[in-house]
């Protein structure tokens, strides 16, 4: 193996930049796309300060520590055995010290170690730290092994990648390209879980309807059934089969805390059940739907695993048609006196007599029935390439049925959840654009505001999606004219 040894002259002081460069991975010429780990072994000379009394190695490190004479750097202990093997096999340990203090160099020792030389309680020795492949982070790395020129630049390496279970999903530049192989192995060492990695090689949507898409394998196994967790829920799926991002999961989380318990929502482009599934373990009832037929069949496999059978119920339609469809059922489920059925755990306690004493008991038998209510609280379109356009489908969502709502009843129309694409842009541009495309669908306008206050929407932006390209959240209620309009 070829080892890098860093030492320095006894008669200098290491500067910040050498500090720096310590514990930095060896530098590399260029590998051609070649994995060597063993190019990585690097040996660090520094000095130890062996502690003679065992027991006493906490408050040694402490006492340095305080008076910064400890090494401190990421991902390497301080607390080391001996360099003696016969005293290292008896207990004896050491801590390491600061690069500029050196062993027989008395003057780059502190006060507080000269003193505690003189009075042995510690000795200041040798210590050749070796450091080796497994040292280094995958960011490290890859700045040894790609080209310099991609080092310096502002996005010198892929870090970004999503990750489904054990499957990490790169979106690699053309310039990256002929290293893809490289990356991936990279990925796999220094990534936990990670056991396969894929390279999209055509934009979602472009090639399915059902934002599946085309890939390539990298390397690992070419196992694509996953189980990835989420928000306290677990999903199996088939990743090559179905959409899932997992840098939505802070998304998926925002808008199933918006909803209540007791509550229904309306998920018109659920796919395996990131929102509903969630949602349905809060309480919350969840009518949820996806046009492709193998989200389905995930999601409603994934509903039975986490056991929220009672609150999510799943379906394979059009979400245009599934939009005054699921208005319409649920108003049925719930006239038919539809419910969950819960356990009481905490109320219900009976008082029996026993032996003279009174115990309260639990009474196993007490249900709750919590009652689906006639209407929908929350839409939820989570397809960001074309939801907007499933807008003019809310025309005529609950007509015939004013008496539901206000001001016959406490009963707001439903908030309506809809996500999309937009360029980025300085100031509220994308915004306004958004709530432009809105008004066009709708054929009302919807200003940029307060989605309390009828005609207007509160736009978020979610993350961004590319250089130039965002994705937003825009929520409303709908406007009354469009819901109490005609279905025709």
């Amino acid at each position: 193996m070829r080892m890098l040894t860093v030492r320095y002259d006894d008669q200098d002081s290491a500067t910040e930049e050498d500090m720096s460069s310590l514990f930095r991975p060896p530098t590399l010429r260029h590998t051609f796309g070649v994995l060597d780990r063993t190019l990585f072994a690097k040996t660090v000379n520094l000095a130890a300060a062996a502690v003679a009394d065992k027991t006493k190695i906490a408050q040694w490190r402490k006492d340095l520590q305080k008076e910064k004479s400890l090494l401190s750097a990421e991902r390497v202990s301080c607390v080391v055995p001996h360099p003696d093997h016969t005293l290292a096999s008896q207990g004896a340990r050491c801590l390491l010290l600061d690069p500029n203090i050196r062993p027989g160099v008395t003057d780059t020792w502190t006060p507080l170690i000269r003193d505690a030389v003189e009075k042995q309680e510690l000795g200041v020795v040798p210590y050749d730290l070796s450091l080796d492949y497994a040292h280094w982070t995958y960011e490290e790395v890859m700045r040894c092994l790609l080209p310099p020129d991609m080092r310096d630049s502002n996005e010198g390496f892929p870090t970004g990648y999503n990750q489904a279970g054990h499957v990490a999903h790169l979106n690699l530049r053309d310039e990256f390209l002929p290293y893809k192989k490289l990356i991936a192995e990279v990925l796999i060492d220094k990534c936990p879980g990670v056991r396969t990695v894929i390279n999209k090689v055509a934009n979602v949507g472009k090639e399915s309807e059902f934002r599946t898409f085309a890939y390539e394998l990298l390397a690992g196994d070419n196992d694509l059934s996953v189980e990835a967790r989420e928000n306290d829920c677990i999903f199996q799926f088939d990743y090559a089969k179905v959409y899932w991002n997992s840098k939505l999961e802070g998304e998926h989380r925002r808008l199933v805390h918006l909803f209540k318990p007791g509550e229904v929502v309306c998920d018109l482009m659920a796919g395996i059940g990131p929102f509903a599934i969630p949602a349905g373990k809060r309480g919350v009832f969840v009518w949820a739907n996806d046009y492709n037929p193998e989200s389905y069949r995930s999601l409603d496999s994934n509903i039975k695993r986490n056991k929220v059978n009672q609150y999510v119920h799943a379906f394979n339609e059009d979400g245009r048609s599934f939009i005054r469809n699921a208005a319409d059922l649920v108003y049925a489920a719930s006239s038919s006196g539809a419910h969950a059925v819960i356990k009481s755990k905490r109320t219900g306690k009976k008082t029996q007599q026993k032996e003279g004493v009174k115990t309260n008991e639990q009474d196993p038998n007490l249900e709750q029935h919590i009652p689906v209510p006639p209407t929908i609280s929350h839409f939820v379109m989570n397809l960001p390439a074309s939801a907007i356009t499933f807008l003019s489908h809310f025309r005529g969502l609950y007509a015939g049925r004013e008496h539901l709502f206000t001001p016959n009843t406490s009963v707001k129309l439903p908030m309506v959840h809809v996500h999309c694409f937009a360029a980025k842009a300085e100031g509220d541009a994308p915004m306004l654009d958004v709530c432009e495309r809105i008004s066009a669908e709708l054929g009302v306008p919807i200003r940029l505001g307060d989605p309390e206050v009828p005609g207007e929407a509160a736009v978020l932006e979610v993350r961004a999606v590319a250089p130039n390209k965002r994705m937003f959240c825009a929520s409303f209620r709908v406007p009354t004219e469009v819901a109490f309009g005609s279905r025709e």
